[in-house]
């Protein structure tokens, strides 16, 4: 996997102060898309031990409440095992810290459907989330009002009581709780 840049100390994409991931490769090629030059998987810089290493150091202060992974596409098969180990390294380190995710395959009908890559990966995968931004982005249904997310199809999940429910759980249904801000 290659990965397009990493924003320390980012308070766009999701509660808090975080550290943000961007890896190369997309096959949605959403019309009006923020960051088409991530859409090329050979795109950037290699993603490596050193990288998550990087990441981590960089998720060490008390104040940075977690990662968000971004895109391109993490959820492209491509990029999932890199992903999934450094969540792994992440949640060993730091299990206070929360996972985001965004995607523009549907929660329900594409990532628990098993058609994204061996299911052991995946099923690993969605296990460290608690929130994931879901769908495409759609121009003609752009929103910059929106909270987390650039157009009104996309929906914003909590992935644990969406697994636990048996379906999907809106994360503005859990915002007073707290839910997805560790």
């Amino acid at each position: 996997m290659n990965y397009a840049t990493i924003k320390n100390y980012d308070i766009a994409n999701g509660p808090g102060v975080r550290v943000s991931l961007f890896v190369s490769g997309c096959t949605h090629h959403c019309k009006g898309c923020f960051n088409e030059v991530a859409w090329d998987f050979d795109y950037g810089q290699p993603f490596t031990q050193e990288t998550i290493d990087q990441i981590l150091q960089m998720l060490e202060p008390a104040h940075i409440q977690g990662i968000t992974l971004l895109g391109g596409e993490p959820f492209e098969p491509e990029n999932q095992p890199a992903i999934v180990d450094l969540l792994r390294q992440m949640k060993t380190k730091y299990p206070q810290k929360s996972v985001w995710a965004f995607s523009g395959y549907l929660f329900d009908k594409d990532i628990l459907s098993g058609k994204l890559g061996p299911w052991e990966i995946t099923n690993e995968y969605i296990s460290y989330l608690d929130v994931l931004v879901d769908g495409r982005f759609v121009m003609e249904k752009k929103d910059l009002t929106l909270r987390f997310r650039g157009s009104s199809n996309q929906r914003i999940i909590d992935v644990p009581a969406s697994l636990k429910k048996g379906t999907v759980v809106l994360w503005e249904d859990w915002q007073g709780n707290g839910k997805g801000m560790k």
